[in-house]
Formats: structure tokens, sequence, C-alpha cells
């Protein structure tokens, strides 16, 4: 037989699990041994008893952690005078928001109970932990609902199991079993009814296997078959998405994804670490390392994220992920950066390390994240006045993607000029089908973003499989520059499509776009602002403003092109969806051609009674180091 033939045949019958494995530096125990090495007792999930004392020791002359703690404890508090959770379905579809209620309270109530002894936090817990024990599932029907509340349980019953009695252990354990696992095995296994998630790449794949796996090693000793399946398969089916961090650490589904699915991701291995004293060769995955500083470099100086794919203009919200990342991978100035950003959490208490007295190299000020093809330059982290201008590519089609290649987000001033408007309703019909539904709808539409749109109609306005790489980057901090290819993106008229973003002298964002159609075409610029615009006689500048700053954007080429204000809302050509969200106080600054066939669009922003710019170099001019 072929040696060929062999190979593949013997890969064909390999689990699932073992397949995935060997796509990346994960070992897996075979799977009667992988309990082996079962740290005994409670707790065991993320941190012991000894770490509670150290926790505790830590907190008392550290003012930082001491106040994050009262936040803590105060929560816990609040929690005392408000009912359980009730099973509820809001949209039809999901039980996440309860998933979340009742992991948040845990948290809390237990660290309170570990630090403080007041049986007042043990007892609200048994109440929170009863209810949900007592729902009629966990919705595994939308699996990430099962696996929050797996998560909250499986804390709940490992910090607090010294605590419980005999009947509340049997009570959480088998909810973990009944509700958790048992419907986890079934999507590991492929069987009739079972989740999708172990075959995704995305976030619901490291959310499910990491609750999953909180879960299982929670009850591992008192249920040892069932628990090792479900780590073993877990292991399994993680590397799908632990491969989509290389090459750099950038995450397709955006920053505010990146919160969600590194958390979980996170999780998976502090537990296995802390429960059988091993992460399996999970931290080893390319870019995994540096992961944590794409959602700092993806911050502008207003503290907001760059919310592409589907996301919110929030400020970074998984710090204690961020937190655990920075420690174990050495990244200093992340920590620093996080600070101002924790609310106050058990696991922001738990995996906090402050950085040392020593000096902290700074943060780079212009990056270029490979494979989501993301850029950020900025011309300071210590200005909150600070230039940032960042654009992506990519593709439309991954997990949340949207028909944004080459949109920018613009902050000046303080404030944010120009603006990703986020997601619509995820309930609406046809909003995840990537086949046809989800470009109807405005804001996951180039028209709906801030990027280009040439011969405007009903269907895609960029080529969902198009994908847009970057040609050049410079990180020069005289005058940083990146560009993008788009072609590929508008590839049914155009033979050439660039964008290139720049600070210009280190300090004035500039766009350009060179571009060379197939034939004459209609054209669109877009840039979505929530700033008032007052538009130039001569149609040449327009002055943006916001609160109290103001920012002039100017047209530097070509001769013909005007400025002109729109509504944020779809062209008379596109089409429309019955419900999708308006967009109040967003504007939308445009440029349009009725016969485009090549040339270059230039636009510099510049703080008003600033000098302006006259000229920029054309893209070929711009030279990397």
């Amino acid at each position: 037989m072929n040696r060929f033939v062999l190979i593949m045949l013997l890969i064909v019958a390999l689990p699932r699990a073992w397949v995935a494995a060997a796509e990346g530096p994960v070992t897996i125990p075979d799977r009667d041994s992988i309990l082996a090495t079962l740290r005994p007792g409670h707790p065991r999930l993320l941190i012991d008893a000894a770490g509670f004392d150290s926790l505790k020791a830590r907190i008392a002359p550290s003012e930082t952690l001491a106040a994050w703690y009262a936040r803590t404890v105060d929560s816990a508090d609040s929690l005392l005078r408000r009912e359980p959770n009730v099973y509820r379905i809001p949209d039809g579809k999901r039980l996440l928001s309860v998933s979340r209620s009742v992991l948040d309270r845990v948290y809390h109530l237990a660290l309170a109970y570990r630090l403080e002894g007041d049986r007042k936090y043990l007892d609200r817990a048994w109440k929170e932990l009863q209810a949900a024990a007592a729902f009629k599932d966990w919705n595994p029907s939308h699996f990430l609902d099962t696996a929050e509340m797996t998560h909250a349980f499986a804390i709940g019953y490992d910090w607090l199991y010294d605590d419980w009695t005999d009947s509340q252990r049997a009570t959480i354990r088998e909810a973990i079993v009944g509700h958790g696992l048992t419907p986890g095995l079934k999507s590991y296994r492929g069987e009739r009814g079972g989740g999708w998630f172990p075959r995704s790449v995305h976030n619901w794949n490291q959310v499910c296997n990491g609750g999953l796996t909180a879960g299982a090693l929670a009850v591992a000793d008192e249920v040892p078959e069932l628990a090792a399946e479900i780590v073993h398969s877990a292991l399994g089916s993680i590397p799908r998405a632990m491969a989509e961090y290389a090459p750099d650490g950038a995450y397709h589904e955006g920053p505010g994804y990146w919160g969600y699915g590194t958390s979980y991701n996170v999780l998976m291995i502090a537990v296995l670490e802390s429960a059988l004293g091993s992460d399996f060769g999970l931290t080893r995955f390319e870019g995994f390392d540096q992961t944590v500083r794409f959602p700092m470099q993806m911050t502008g100086p207003t503290g907001l994220t760059f919310n592409f794919a589907d996301a919110g203009a929030g400020r970074p919200s998984s710090t204690f992920t961020m937190f655990w990342l920075a420690d174990r991978f050495g990244h200093p100035a992340v920590t620093r950066f996080t600070e101002r950003f924790v609310r106050g959490s058990p696991r922001d208490l738990i995996w906090y390390r402050e950085p040392g007295a020593d000096r902290i190299p700074p943060p780079a000020k212009c990056t270029y994240w490979r494979g989501v093809e993301a850029v950020s330059l900025r011309s300071s982290w210590d200005d909150p006045e600070a230039s940032w201008i960042v654009f992506k590519g990519d593709r439309p089609g991954v997990n949340h993607g949207q028909a944004d290649l080459g949109s920018f987000v613009l902050e000046m001033l303080g404030e944010r000029f120009a603006v990703d408007l986020g997601a619509d309703n995820y309930n609406l019909p046809g909003y995840f089908d990537g086949r046809k539904g989800r470009w109807h709808f405005y804001r996951n539409r180039a028209e709906g973003h801030n990027t280009l749109v040439i011969e405007p109609g009903a269907g895609p306005d960029q080529a969902i499989r198009g994908r847009a790489d970057v040609l050049r980057f410079d990180d020069d901090p005289a005058s940083p520059f990146a560009i993008m290819d788009l072609t590929a993106a508008y590839a049914e008229h155009a033979e050439r499509v660039h964008r290139g973003i720049r600070l210009l002298d280190g300090t004035v964002p500039v766009v350009q776009d060179a571009i060379e159609l197939k034939a004459p075409s209609r054209l669109w610029w877009f840039m979505h602002t929530p700033a008032e615009v007052e538009i130039a006689s001569d149609g040449r500048s327009a002055t943006l403003r916001l609160n109290d700053r103001q920012l002039v954007a100017s047209v530097l080429g070509p001769d013909d092109a005007r400025f002109r204000v729109m509504e944020a809302a779809p062209l008379p050509t596109s089409p429309t969806v019955e419900g999708q969200r308006s967009n109040p106080g967003i504007r939308k600054l445009a440029i349009y051609f009725d016969d485009f066939t090549k040339g270059r669009i230039t636009v510099a922003f510049t703080p008003a009674g600033h000098d302006r710019p006259t000229a920029v170099s054309p893209l070929e001019d711009w030279k990397a180091r």
C-alpha cells in the first residue's frame, strides 16, 4: 500500500481530538492516565488554600489591591440584598445573561467568604447555586450558556467545598454532571443533540472547552471516567482555536471578543495547571506569548478599543486575563497599562502582580499585526490628546467579521472622531447568515464603515472571500505608515486598490487611496463621525466639532474631490433590514465620484488653527527604512 495512503487512513481512523492536537504543540496523555496527577482535596481551581492565605497577606500592605478588594467586598455585600437568578431566556435563544450573572456572583461571594470568613457570604452563594441547580437545563442549544454556568458551579463547588454539607455538595455536583458535563460529552462525541463547538476555531471553542474543563476538574475525583473524557476531549479541541493566534498574537474577532475567548483560554490553562500541574503545551502555541499586547495596541488614547468584529467601543474589560498573560510572558508595560481599567474582581486580585520598581520599557507606538492585518499608529503613549489612527484588513468572512476591509478609526485631541458603529441586533433574521443575510445589514456593509464603496448595489459591497494584506509597514516615529492591498475586496470593479495610513511628521494622520478601476465607476469615500460637521464653501475641508474640540479634515487630492455630509444610513441602491439599528448622533463625511477611473484620494486631519499639509507624496513614494 502506498505510504501516503496508509498515513491518511491512519489519520482518518484517529479520534478527531487527536487530529486537532497534532496541529500544535499539545501533548495529550492517554485518557486513562490524564488525571493521574490530580491534586487531592479542594480548592484546586486557580488557587489553593495557601494561595488564599497569601492573597490576604498581599492585600493588606498594597493600596492598589486594598482598593480593588474593597470594591469586591462591596459587590458581595450588595448581593446579600438581591434575590437569586431565575431561569430566563429573554430573547428566546440565550440564557447567557443569567449564566454570567451567576458566575459573577459566585466568584464575588466565594472570595469574600474565603478571605472574610463571614458565613453570610457562604449562605448567599448557596442560594444562588441551589436556584440554578434546579433549572430544567442550562440551555445547551446555545452552549456558551452551559459552559459559563458550568464554570460558575465549578468555582462554587471547589472554593467552598470544605464548608458545604454532603447534601449541598451532592446538589452542586449533580448539576455540574447533569446540566454541564453530560451535554458537553455529547458534543465531543458528535452525538445527536450535541454542540458544534469542538470543531470551531473561534471564541465558542475556547469558552466551551474552558468552562467544561473547569467543571470536570472540580469533580474529577468523584466522577473520574467522565472527567477524564471531558479533559482529554477539550485538550484535543482547543488547539483549533489557539492556532488562530499565530503568528503575532492578533485575534480575528477583534479586541472585544479577544477578551471573551482568551479569558476562557486562560481559564482552561490555569485550572489545568492548578489541578493537574501541567498546561500540556498550550502556552507554547505561536503568538500566544504576545497576544496580550494586541488589546493594548488596539486601545486608543481615550481608553476605547478599536471595536471591529461585532463589538462596542468600550474599555478593555478582561483585565484579569491581561494580568495573567502579562505576568506569565513578561510584559510589565501591559500590566501598567491595564491597571487603570480595573474595577476590582476576584481574578484581578488573584492574578495581579506588581511589575516592580525597575524602569519599564515603553510599548511600541506603532505595530503591525499579521493575520488580522491590523496596524496601529500613535504619536505618544503619555499624551491623552495624542494622534492615533488604526486600520484593518483580513477577510469579511471570519467569525463576527464585517465588510470593513481598510476601515479606520481616528482619535485626536482626546476624542474619537472616526468611529466604528459596532454590531447590530444578533436576534434579527439573517444576522449570522454569512451567505446572504448578514451583508444586508448597514453596520456589516462597507458603506457602514470608514472605507471605500465602488459601484454600490444590493449585493455585498466588498468581496466576502476577499482578503486584504498589509504590503508595507514602517514604524519610524518620524513618519510611520502602512499600506494595505484592498484589491481583492473590490476585484469585480478594480485593477488595483491600495490604502495607506500615515502619521505625517509623527502627528498628522493621513489616509490615501491609490485606485485603478476597470471602467469609469461610481465611488464613495466614507468616514463615520459623532462630530458636528461644517463643510467649507469650496468643499475642500470640513471642520469636525466634538465636545469642545475641533478637527479639520482636508482633501489634498484629487482636484475635483469635495466633501459632503450624509446620514449614517443605507444608500438608495442598498438593501434594508426591518428593525436594524439606526445610528443617531452619527454623521457620515463623504466624498463622491460619478465616474472615477484612476487616481489618488488623500485626506489629512489637523487640529483647527494648525497648519495644514498642502500635499502628501503618493503611496509609491512612501518608503520603508
